[in-house]
């Protein structure tokens, strides 16, 4: 099975330009290590994203690395024109040459999106559409494009993708609607639930493709945990607690900022351990549990945080 990497680049107590150097540095033995994937999360205004512009990171990740697949996780298309995104994209698959994977979605936070002057029950729309557009400028050379939102008239494609007909695609799955929307279009998702709860979405996501896509290779069903390795059980939760009560506290920062808090995440290390979303110990006990929700989840790729 192959193993991946979600990041936030969340703020830490270190430069932000040492933060990314040191990054970049990390990546380079991701890299070396045979890592499939890093994904990245976009986000704004928050200091659980520090890279609010991915394709910037990438862009000098491609460049220090060699096999590793790159992209973000997500765009969040409402906050882009889709022209000038197809561009970004393209570029970021030519400069990979070919390890450019293109996660799409709405922008989950609604505070974020308000900060673009976004009313949260607009995004889904603005996001179909952007998409439209993105994946007709991606595959045709010619893009034209008439809707509620979007108009362009004859624009000429002249770079293109260098992964045929685009580069794969990527979504975060958080319900059915998001299952059978990813299986019926052959995209790859990630899921943050619960071993039990992906099963249920994975299933979804399995009958439709089964109806739809008949026996053709399944896209990767994807499950992400937060992860600490070390010489015994007790280091590795003494590393964990500390670094996941930064992590939740950059997550909830706008929420908080607003009086209000995203009660689906786990409060504190114990609580995620105990929900099975966070796992530390020595390498044969994460081995262990990891096997463990690899079973009952049905995923069929791991991602680590």
């Amino acid at each position: 099975m192959d193993i991946g990497v979600f990041d936030h680049l969340d703020r830490r107590n270190v430069p932000l330009d040492e933060h990314y150097a040191s990054r970049l540095r990390l990546l380079e033995k991701y890299d070396a290590a045979g890592f499939a994937a890093y994904h990245l999360a976009e986000h704004h205004a928050t200091p659980l994203g520090m890279a609010p512009a991915p394709g910037i990171f990438l862009a000098a990740a491609t460049q220090r690395t060699r096999r590793i697949r790159l992209g973000p996780c997500v765009y969040c298309l409402p906050l882009y024109d889709p022209l000038r995104l197809i561009e970004e994209i393209c570029m970021l698959d030519q400069m990979s040459r070919g390890r450019f994977d293109l996660g799409v979605g709405r922008g989950i936070v609604p505070y974020e999106m308000a900060y673009f002057d976004l009313h949260p029950f607009e995004t889904e729309e603005i996001y179909r559409e952007a998409l439209e557009v993105i994946l007709a400028g991606l595959t045709n050379e010619v893009l034209e494009h008439r809707g509620p939102r979007y108009t362009y008239r004859k624009v000429p494609m002249v770079l293109r993708p260098f992964q045929k007909p685009h580069p794969p695609l990527w979504y975060g799955l958080g319900h059915d609607r998001g299952a059978e929307w990813a299986a019926t279009n052959g995209v790859h998702v990630l899921s943050n639930h619960p071993a039990e709860g992906a099963t249920e979405l994975f299933a979804r996501y399995r009958d439709v493709w089964h109806r739809k896509q008949g026996s053709a290779p399944m896209p990767k069903l994807g499950m992400t945990r937060h992860v600490v390795v070390a010489a015994t059980d007790a280091e590795a939760e003494a590393i964990a607690r500390p670094n996941y009560a930064t992590w939740y506290a950059n997550l909830t920062k706008l929420w908080r900022d607003f009086g209000s808090t995203p009660i689906r995440f786990a409060r504190d290390f114990d609580e995620a351990r105990q929900r099975g979303l966070a796992v530390a110990g020595t390498a044969s006990r994460v081995r262990e549990e990891l096997e463990r929700q690899i079973a009952v989840s049905t995923c069929t790729y791991l991602v680590i945080r």
